[in-house]
């Protein structure tokens, strides 16, 4: 799907993801302690939004215009402050080392331009800084439900693992979990990637 297609998506309802942060992001980075935040692919804004609410300077980007005035929006509903930037992830040019925690969640692309993203995404995180990543696993195709059905933009975190040690960060974790969802045959499984890195800090001289 390109811009117009998501613009399209987004316009067709109020919101098409929820209000409220992805649960695996909630859950790993609530107590971290607030900076620099940058939102990949942000969407209608939930996890920027949530941050924000937590102390952190976000800047969100998302190629799909309506998402973004929605996040706009909601922040200024909210009183909150977050930098809202419309553009393409795979032409986006982050401060290298400019954040304290890079956030991508749900960003499925074919394998060459996932790679240009975790390699900028790596690139913007400073030293001692956090990378945290949520998407679709492959092995969702077979043991799980809902997602893209293509295998090629689909996630797997022993992948990701040795992805990100070549862009110099270090992984804390790198593991399959399951999120629960609701279909019309009744709750089912589905299955995440989820990693967690980070930037080394560099040794003293």
């Amino acid at each position: 799907m390109d811009a117009e297609d998501w613009n399209r998506r987004y316009a067709a309802a109020d919101l098409v993801w929820s209000a409220e942060p992805n649960r695996f992001v909630a859950a790993a980075l609530d107590g971290l302690p607030p900076g620099r935040a940058l939102d990949l692919a942000s969407g209608e804004g939930r996890n920027a939004l949530w941050l924000a609410g937590k102390g952190w300077r976000v800047t969100a980007i998302d190629y799909a215009q309506v998402a973004v005035d929605k996040g706009r929006e909601r922040a200024r509903q909210d009183g909150l402050d977050v930098d809202w930037v419309v553009g393409d992830v795979l032409a986006y040019q982050p401060p290298a080392e400019g954040f304290d925690l890079v956030l991508i969640a749900y960003l499925q692309l074919p394998p060459d331009q996932m790679a240009r993203v975790w390699a900028l995404a790596a690139r913007a995180v400073a030293p001692g800084g956090t990378l945290f990543a949520i998407g679709h696993d492959r092995t969702n195709l077979t043991h799980g439900t809902g997602g893209p059905q293509d295998p090629d933009l689909l996630w797997a975190p022993e992948e990701l693992t040795h992805a990100l040690a070549t862009d110099g960060l270090t992984v804390d974790r790198a593991e399959r979990v399951q999120r629960e969802v609701a279909t019309d045959e009744g709750v089912r499984q589905a299955v995440d990637a989820l990693i967690r890195a980070h930037a080394p800090i560099p040794d003293l001289p």
